[in-house]
């Protein structure tokens, strides 16, 4: 049964692949509407002694900008007329034309692997050696289509528990955990003899993981003999504790296993660095550190902050100060927009009696400069900080923001990855995954067929999208006909997503793509076919300029649209004018972000303080000043609130709408 060991270390909770992929820096985010033609004013750089922040040395700090506040212009909604900060300056408009860019180069396709021969053979051998050559290749469905008829009993097949075990481990990397679960089941009852049924209970405690039973996987992990898989039982445990976000279940798992050493360990950091500490958890923690052996300077909760009447935000952004360069400012025009309505937030909250004092940091484009600006005393004693841009740098801030537990806000990113197991990291937009899972509870809801087919870019966000979707939608009670991976690059390969299906017969149509290609070709097979059916794809279809917008409005297309902006909103509306008095020119998406993030997360300082995770997960979605909604509850750490649009036409309304006033 030792051929087994090479596929138990790779699903051991695909610990070595699953979570210790390094992430590739995250490129400039792509807008959802078009960019203004001139240039948006940058953080000035600093040439004498900056403003003083509590700690901090008198001295001047290179790339480093105090923001104070000035009687500017209140939140859109209200008349005030703007007034331009002493920290921006707006660079002179550029002179030369830029030059046409060049086309990027177009990877050749990857050569396709080719299948094993005799595919759904009759004989159980040659299906069993298909498998384990399919999972090799990771092409796990089909690994699951060739296991599946020869893993019950009946089949009689003498290598029927291997078969079953092989399967459940193609199910968990193509993360589908229910027929995961059935088939671990089927191979702890039918084939409870089996010599490596151990290995049969560990995967069974990284699904119901997976799916949110933490309680039936420590069971589970439990009936392993001790001296079976001690190590990976306790990496698997130091892996997905950290993510239950709800306190009560916690206090449940601790009492069910007070003797469990992760369980403890992982609850005292809940308290300590996950946000959760009150004054009556100290008696419990104190249990834990004397019973655990815990450092007890380390897992000593800093004094809960107090409410102040002025709050400190870092703003730690790439403005590139070294380099004025025209080519430079308009790559980094994303990044004075951002940080041009983050200015506008502060006059806002200054008028409304709630100030907040910026200070610019810039981080440059590399991590180096990054763990500079980390280095400096004065960052400790902020009370936010607000960035940076890049994946590689969000990692580094995420560990500096939970060592010094400080809140961070990503402004950018959707990466749900970022803030996992940190009760200290934020995204200011809703994940790939919140995306899917909205996404979903929208088409059951408006769509009367349930059934659905969905394609996905080969891409890891656009297949984390896929995937979700499935998930949420057949919990919900659909059911996704059809799950497929697209590479948009290759014709060959738009054609296979679509080969063989009737889309006549379906409820409706999920494309997960933002590749140009994508939806021409989509509408194309639409037309060919006849099929009327409701389609569901991303709002850069909009900005498609091979698309136009009568091929959209003759279907019935939904748009999954983060960055909605309805222009007879009173606030966007005011915030338009506002800028562009003070700008010169009109915001871009970037500019409404900025300003709705700090407007936002200012607000939530003042009204509880630095450390306000339990009160954000409480509060519920409330109607954004200029976007259509933001809410963080039950422990989410990404905007749940995700709005969808069809052209012009919001679909979908607010739960329990705060108005903006």
């Amino acid at each position: 049964m030792r051929h087994l060991v090479a596929f138990r270390l790779a699903a051991t909770l695909l610990l070595s692949s699953f979570y210790c992929a390094a992430l590739a820096q995250q490129p400039t985010p792509k807008p959802t509407a078009p960019r203004p033609t001139s240039t948006a004013p940058a953080a000035k750089k600093p040439v004498a002694t900056p403003g003083k922040v509590p700690g901090a040395t008198p001295a001047a700090t290179p790339g480093k900008t105090p923001a104070t506040t000035t009687a500017g212009p209140a939140k859109p909604g209200t008349a005030t007329p703007a007034k331009t900060p002493a920290s921006t300056t707006k660079p002179a408009a550029p002179t030369t034309p830029p030059a046409a860019p060049k086309p990027a180069p177009v990877a050749p396709p990857k050569p396709q692997v080719p299948l094993p021969a005799n595919m759904g053979s009759a004989d159980p051998k040659v299906r069993y050696q298909n498998g384990k050559t399919l999972i090799a290749q990771a092409r796990y469905d089909l690994a699951m289509q060739e296991l599946e008829p020869i893993t019950p009993p009946a089949a009689r097949f003498d290598r029927g528990p291997e078969a079953a075990y092989l399967y459940a481990v193609a199910a968990t990397r193509a993360k589908k955990w229910a027929e995961a679960e059935q088939m671990l089941n089927l191979l702890r009852n039918e084939y409870p003899t089996w010599p490596t049924i151990a290995e049969a209970f560990f995967l069974q405690g990284q699904v119901s993981f997976e799916l949110g039973e933490a309680d039936n996987a420590l069971k589970v992990l439990s009936q392993i003999p001790a001296d079976k898989l001690p190590a990976e039982r306790e990496a698997m445990k130091a892996t997905y504790l950290p993510r239950v976000k709800d306190k009560v279940l916690f206090q449940t798992l601790l009492q069910n296993y007070p003797q469990d050493a992760a369980v403890g360990r992982a609850y005292a950091d809940k308290l300590v660095t996950g946000g959760w500490y009150t004054e009556a958890d100290k008696s419990t923690l104190d249990q834990l550190v004397t019973q655990l052996g815990l450092d007890r300077t380390r897992y000593t909760p800093r004094p809960k902050a107090q409410k102040k009447s002025s709050y400190n935000v870092a703003v730690l952004l790439p403005f590139e100060f070294d380099d004025p360069s025209w080519e430079k400012q308009r790559k980094n025009q994303f990044v004075t927009d951002l940080y041009a309505g983050m200015r506008l937030a502060q006059d806002s909250l200054q008028r409304e009696g709630r100030p907040i004092q910026l200070y610019s940091y810039d981080t440059g484009a590399d991590t180096l400069q990054l763990k500079q600006v980390l280095a400096l005393p004065e960052l400790a004693s902020m009370d936010m900080i607000i960035g940076p841009i890049y994946k590689s740098g969000s990692k580094i801030l995420a560990r500096y923001a939970q060592q010094r537990q400080i809140i961070c806000i990503n402004p950018l990113s959707q990466d749900a990855d970022l803030v996992q197991d940190n009760g200290w990291h934020y995204l200011f937009e809703p994940s790939t995954v919140t995306q899917a899972k909205q996404a979903a509870q929208f088409a059951i809801t408006r769509f009367a067929s349930r059934t659905a087919v969905v394609l996905y870019e080969d891409t890891k966000d656009e297949a984390a999208f896929g995937q979700a979707y499935k998930t949420a939608y057949e919990a919900l009670g659909g059911k996704v006909l059809q799950l497929r991976r697209v590479n948009s690059d290759v014709e060959e390969s738009l054609g296979a997503g679509f080969a063989g299906l009737d889309l006549k017969t379906v409820g409706h149509l999920v494309v997960a793509s933002d590749h140009r290609k994508a939806g021409p070709y989509t509408l194309g097979v639409l037309q060919a076919q006849g099929a009327r059916l409701p389609l569901l794809t991303y709002a850069s279809w909009l900005d498609n300029s091979r698309i136009s917008l009568g091929q959209l409005d003759s279907r019935d297309v939904f748009f999954v649209h983060p960055k909605y902006l309805d222009k007879l909103n009173p606030g966007v509306r005011r915030f338009r004018q506002l800028y562009i008095q003070r700008q010169n020119l009109p915001p871009s998406v970037f500019a409404f972000t900025g300003f709705e993030l700090l407007y936002y997360f200012g607000s939530q300082l003042h009204q509880n303080g630095p450390g306000f995770q339990q009160n954000l997960a409480s509060s519920g979605p409330i109607s954004g000043a200029v976007f259509q909604g933001i809410g963080y509850p039950a422990g989410a750490h990404d905007n749940q609130y995700v709005p969808f649009t069809k052209l012009e036409r919001l679909e979908v309304e607010v739960q329990n709408p705060v108005g903006f006033r």
